[in-house]
Protein backbone atom coordinates (compact mmCIF):
# COMPACT_ATOMS: atom_id res chain seq x y z
CA UNK A 1 0.00 0.00 0.00
CA UNK A 2 1.13 3.65 -0.58
CA UNK A 3 2.48 6.04 2.27
CA UNK A 4 -0.12 8.56 3.14
CA UNK A 5 -0.06 11.35 1.61
CA UNK A 6 -1.02 14.13 3.39
CA UNK A 7 1.25 17.22 2.71
CA UNK A 8 4.45 17.24 0.72
CA UNK A 9 6.86 20.35 0.62
CA UNK A 10 9.88 19.38 -1.64
CA UNK A 11 12.48 20.86 -4.28
CA UNK A 12 10.41 21.19 -7.44
CA UNK A 13 11.96 20.09 -10.90
CA UNK A 14 11.04 21.58 -14.36
CA UNK A 15 10.59 19.82 -17.54
CA UNK A 16 9.71 22.00 -20.11
CA UNK A 17 8.36 19.19 -22.12
CA UNK A 18 5.44 18.47 -23.61
CA UNK A 19 3.15 15.28 -24.35
CA UNK A 20 6.40 12.95 -22.07
CA UNK A 21 5.04 9.37 -23.14
CA UNK A 22 5.07 6.41 -20.80
CA UNK A 23 7.99 5.15 -23.00
CA UNK A 24 9.88 8.32 -21.82
CA UNK A 25 9.44 7.33 -18.25
CA UNK A 26 10.46 4.07 -18.40
CA UNK A 27 11.49 2.32 -21.42
CA UNK A 28 9.54 -0.79 -22.06
CA UNK A 29 12.99 -2.98 -21.81
CA UNK A 30 12.92 -2.46 -18.00
CA UNK A 31 9.19 -3.41 -17.03
CA UNK A 32 9.96 -6.85 -16.65
CA UNK A 33 12.61 -5.90 -13.87
CA UNK A 34 11.78 -6.41 -9.87
CA UNK A 35 10.79 -3.33 -8.63
CA UNK A 36 14.03 -2.68 -5.92
CA UNK A 37 16.71 -0.68 -5.40
CA UNK A 38 17.49 -0.66 -9.46
CA UNK A 39 14.13 0.61 -10.07
CA UNK A 40 15.80 4.47 -9.99
CA UNK A 41 18.11 3.71 -12.88
CA UNK A 42 15.11 3.42 -14.96
CA UNK A 43 13.12 5.98 -14.92
CA UNK A 44 13.43 8.68 -17.50
CA UNK A 45 16.45 6.49 -18.20
CA UNK A 46 17.11 6.84 -22.09
CA UNK A 47 16.44 10.61 -21.61
CA UNK A 48 18.99 10.83 -18.63
CA UNK A 49 21.73 8.56 -20.05
CA UNK A 50 23.28 7.93 -23.04
CA UNK A 51 23.59 4.88 -25.23
CA UNK A 52 26.93 4.56 -23.68
CA UNK A 53 25.53 4.80 -19.81
CA UNK A 54 26.84 8.23 -19.27
CA UNK A 55 24.59 10.47 -17.63
CA UNK A 56 23.44 13.40 -19.85
CA UNK A 57 24.77 16.78 -18.33
CA UNK A 58 21.47 18.87 -19.92
CA UNK A 59 18.67 16.51 -18.81
CA UNK A 60 17.39 18.32 -15.97
CA UNK A 61 16.94 15.43 -13.23
CA UNK A 62 20.50 15.03 -13.46
CA UNK A 63 21.58 18.73 -12.19
CA UNK A 64 21.98 19.48 -8.93
CA UNK A 65 19.72 20.28 -6.77
CA UNK A 66 17.33 19.16 -9.36
CA UNK A 67 18.31 15.34 -8.47
CA UNK A 68 16.67 15.51 -5.30
CA UNK A 69 13.25 17.03 -6.44
CA UNK A 70 9.82 15.47 -4.74
CA UNK A 71 7.83 17.59 -7.43
CA UNK A 72 8.18 17.22 -11.03
CA UNK A 73 6.25 20.26 -12.85
CA UNK A 74 6.00 19.28 -16.57
CA UNK A 75 3.40 20.42 -19.46
CA UNK A 76 0.93 19.57 -21.40
CA UNK A 77 -0.06 15.79 -21.66
CA UNK A 78 2.26 13.86 -19.20
CA UNK A 79 2.21 10.52 -18.97
CA UNK A 80 0.02 9.55 -22.50
CA UNK A 81 1.01 6.91 -24.38
CA UNK A 82 0.57 2.79 -23.53
CA UNK A 83 -1.26 1.85 -20.04
CA UNK A 84 2.52 0.97 -18.20
CA UNK A 85 1.69 1.14 -14.14
CA UNK A 86 5.67 1.04 -14.51
CA UNK A 87 5.87 4.64 -14.92
CA UNK A 88 4.47 5.21 -11.63
CA UNK A 89 6.83 3.39 -10.04
CA UNK A 90 9.81 4.44 -11.58
CA UNK A 91 8.55 8.22 -10.89
CA UNK A 92 8.18 7.25 -7.14
CA UNK A 93 11.60 5.40 -7.31
CA UNK A 94 13.40 8.67 -8.55
CA UNK A 95 11.83 10.34 -5.16
CA UNK A 96 9.08 11.73 -6.81
CA UNK A 97 5.56 11.97 -5.05
CA UNK A 98 3.56 14.25 -7.32
CA UNK A 99 3.79 15.72 -11.10
CA UNK A 100 2.12 19.14 -11.97
CA UNK A 101 1.06 19.28 -15.45
CA UNK A 102 -1.83 20.92 -17.08
CA UNK A 103 -3.32 17.86 -18.58
CA UNK A 104 -2.49 13.84 -17.97
CA UNK A 105 -3.14 10.61 -20.45
CA UNK A 106 -6.27 9.35 -18.42
CA UNK A 107 -4.63 5.69 -17.71
CA UNK A 108 -1.57 7.55 -15.81
CA UNK A 109 -3.65 9.92 -13.79
CA UNK A 110 -5.52 6.89 -12.33
CA UNK A 111 -2.12 4.89 -12.22
CA UNK A 112 -0.57 7.55 -10.07
CA UNK A 113 -3.40 7.95 -7.84
CA UNK A 114 -3.89 4.21 -7.23
CA UNK A 115 -0.18 4.45 -6.45
CA UNK A 116 0.45 7.16 -4.40
CA UNK A 117 1.69 9.78 -6.95
CA UNK A 118 -0.58 13.03 -6.58
CA UNK A 119 -1.26 14.21 -10.40
CA UNK A 120 -1.83 17.69 -9.83
CA UNK A 121 -3.86 19.71 -13.05
CA UNK A 122 -3.10 23.50 -13.10
CA UNK A 123 -3.67 25.85 -16.02
CA UNK A 124 -0.83 25.21 -18.71
CA UNK A 125 0.56 29.09 -18.16
CA UNK A 126 0.21 28.38 -14.36
CA UNK A 127 3.00 25.49 -14.92
CA UNK A 128 5.12 27.41 -17.42
CA UNK A 129 5.38 30.17 -14.88
CA UNK A 130 6.13 27.26 -12.30
CA UNK A 131 8.98 25.79 -15.16
CA UNK A 132 10.03 29.28 -15.36
CA UNK A 133 10.53 30.22 -11.88
CA UNK A 134 12.23 26.74 -10.89
CA UNK A 135 14.57 26.92 -13.90
CA UNK A 136 15.42 30.40 -12.46
CA UNK A 137 15.82 29.37 -8.74
CA UNK A 138 17.40 26.04 -8.51
CA UNK A 139 16.11 24.74 -5.10
CA UNK A 140 12.88 26.01 -4.74
CA UNK A 141 10.08 24.20 -3.36
CA UNK A 142 6.15 23.76 -3.64
CA UNK A 143 3.82 22.53 -1.40
CA UNK A 144 1.18 20.51 -2.16
CA UNK A 145 -1.92 20.27 0.72
CA UNK A 146 -4.06 17.31 -0.29
CA UNK A 147 -6.40 18.31 2.49
CA UNK A 148 -7.16 21.76 1.29
CA UNK A 149 -6.01 20.73 -2.35
CA UNK A 150 -3.91 23.65 -2.73
CA UNK A 151 -0.91 23.45 -4.00
CA UNK A 152 1.30 26.82 -2.96
CA UNK A 153 4.28 28.08 -5.32
CA UNK A 154 7.60 29.78 -3.89
CA UNK A 155 5.95 33.30 -3.88
CA UNK A 156 3.09 31.79 -1.82
CA UNK A 157 0.23 32.01 -3.93
CA UNK A 158 -2.13 29.33 -3.96
CA UNK A 159 -3.57 27.70 -6.57
CA UNK A 160 -6.45 25.06 -6.01
CA UNK A 161 -6.58 21.48 -7.59
CA UNK A 162 -9.41 19.08 -7.84
CA UNK A 163 -8.85 14.87 -7.31
CA UNK A 164 -11.59 12.45 -7.37
CA UNK A 165 -13.18 12.45 -3.76
CA UNK A 166 -12.55 8.26 -3.34
CA UNK A 167 -9.19 8.81 -4.89
CA UNK A 168 -8.29 11.51 -2.70
CA UNK A 169 -9.51 9.64 0.37
CA UNK A 170 -7.50 6.77 -0.34
CA UNK A 171 -4.29 9.25 -0.78
CA UNK A 172 -5.07 10.72 2.50
CA UNK A 173 -5.19 7.37 4.46
CA UNK A 174 -2.66 5.59 2.86
CA UNK A 175 -4.43 2.87 1.00
CA UNK A 176 -5.32 1.46 -2.20
CA UNK A 177 -8.63 -0.06 -3.43
CA UNK A 178 -8.23 -3.56 -1.79
CA UNK A 179 -6.79 -1.35 1.41
CA UNK A 180 -9.89 0.86 1.96
CA UNK A 181 -12.31 -2.65 1.24
CA UNK A 182 -10.49 -4.11 3.91
CA UNK A 183 -11.77 -1.11 6.40
CA UNK A 184 -15.00 -2.63 5.52
CA UNK A 185 -14.34 -5.85 6.84
CA UNK A 186 -16.94 -5.82 9.91
CA UNK A 187 -19.03 -4.52 7.85
CA UNK A 188 -19.19 -7.13 5.15
CA UNK A 189 -18.37 -9.93 7.55
CA UNK A 190 -21.90 -8.75 9.48
CA UNK A 191 -24.14 -9.09 5.71
CA UNK A 192 -22.26 -12.51 4.89
CA UNK A 193 -23.36 -13.84 8.60
CA UNK A 194 -26.52 -12.07 8.18
CA UNK A 195 -27.05 -13.71 4.92
CA UNK A 196 -26.10 -17.13 6.45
Amino acid sequence: MPEPFTTLTAIAAPLDMSNVDTDQIIPARFMRRPRDERYAQYGFHDLRFTPEGERRPDFVLNQPPFDRAGILVASRNFGVGSSREAAVYALLALGIRSVVASGFGDIFFSNSLKNGLLPVRLPEDVCAALRAHLAAHPGATLSVDLAQNILTDAAGVAHGFSIPPFARDCLLRGLDEIGMTLTLLPEIEAFETARG
